[in-house]
């Protein structure tokens, strides 16, 4: 049985480095929770409530303490199958989502666009349907996301958007749960973006306020977030007394900022638009100069592959990065994801406070 003592760990005791603090996190009897979550498609944040998304945040803190921390072995997804369609390559979302099932004791399965074609030599009615009769989920990593409704729709089992052109939900599940484990609090804090108007952005849009947590953007002109997508952000925002401000300047965004956030400026597929969007992000880079104007407490977030032009190795590789605990906890999040989806499990530890 876990005692009623409270978990706290540092930075001497958690790693070798100097990133990640876990800390407001308590053992014991858990909090019971109303939100039930199995069966259910991960398109979009815009479909899942506060407390959903801190359901699966504190599931996966739970995890991670329960299998990294004390060493235990909770095969929740033996027996189950994982369908993986990548139309992208990855590094986080393959290995996070590979090896996160397997530990679970799930058999993930990894479809390449060698192995599938979504709607090429079979329609994604068909695809869905022969997925559904032969796997208990599906992740995909595509292009369209108008192809994961489609999946969505035509599929009798759970579908997990992996990433697509106008989303990224498990990335910013991971960002949540680093911010979470340093800070203590998501409540109050503000998420300064510099770059792009692209889906880790809309991912931030459709979840921050939510929790709680104010989002300054600043994207150049020709590139900021889709119109629709700012008006629901706008909406959110004033439900919950949060601040959304949308600007073309990197330090307006910047400015009393605790977290700062960038991202590729040229995502795969655009790799034709390189040289007029470099001219275009000119001034975007995240510098000690755009940290100077930040909050006295800033942290800094990249949800990799890092290019320099994005962010320069000062901030990069400073105490103040969190990009690494932030690539690991794509694995914990995943997790959690998944069991969330395809169990009754619920979580050990106590809900922390967000």
């Amino acid at each position: 049985m876990l005692s009623n003592l409270r978990i706290l760990f540092n930075n001497a005791t958690l790693r070798k480095g100097h990133n990640s603090v876990v800390r407001n996190f308590w053992c014991g009897k858990p909090l019971q929770s109303q939100v039930q979550l199995k069966g259910r498609d991960l398109l979009t944040l815009k479909n899942f409530t506060g407390e959903e998304i801190q359901y699966m945040l504190w599931l996966s803190a739970d995890l991670k303490f329960r299998i990294k921390h004390k060493g235990e072995y909770l095969p929740l997804l033996q027996g189950k199958s994982l369908g993986m369609i990548f139309e992208k390559r990855s590094t986080r979302t393959r290995l996070s989502t590979e090896t996160g099932f397997a530990l679970l004791g799930g058999h993930p399965c990894f479809l390449t666009t060698q192995d599938i074609h979504l709607g090429v030599n079979e329609s994604l009615t068909d695809t869905a349907r022969v997925l559904s009769s032969m796997t208990d989920a599906v992740l995909a990593r595509v292009y369209k996301q108008s192809d994961l409704d489609i999946l969505a729709k035509e599929s009798s089992i759970p579908i997990v958007n992996g990433l697509s052109d106008l989303y990224h939900p498990i990335q910013i599940l991971a960002d949540y749960l680093t911010l979470q484990e340093h800070y203590g609090s998501l409540k109050g804090l503000t998420l300064s973006w510099i770059g792009d108007g692209n889906n880790i952005l809309h991912s931030i849009m459709m979840s921050a306020a939510k929790f709680g947590m104010h989002l300054q953007a600043a994207t150049p002109k020709g590139y900021e977030p889709d119109p629709n997508i700012v008006k629901l952000a706008e909406q959110y925002a004033k439900e919950n007394g949060t601040k959304l401000t949308m600007t073309n300047d990197p330090l307006e965004a910047a400015r009393g900022g605790n977290v700062l956030i960038t991202d590729t400026w040229i995502s795969m597929g655009q790799e034709e638009e390189k040289k007029k969007r470099l001219k275009a992000f000119q001034g975007y880079q995240v510098t000690m100069k755009t940290a100077k104007v930040a909050a006295s407490d800033w942290t800094f977030l990249h949800c990799l592959p890092r290019k320099p032009e994005e962010v320069d190795d000062e901030v990069f590789y400073s105490p103040r990065s969190l990009v690494f605990p932030e690539a690991e906890n794509r694995k914990w999040t995943i997790m959690a994801v998944m069991v969330s989806l395809l169990t009754d499990y619920s979580p050990v530890l106590q809900k922390p406070k967000f």
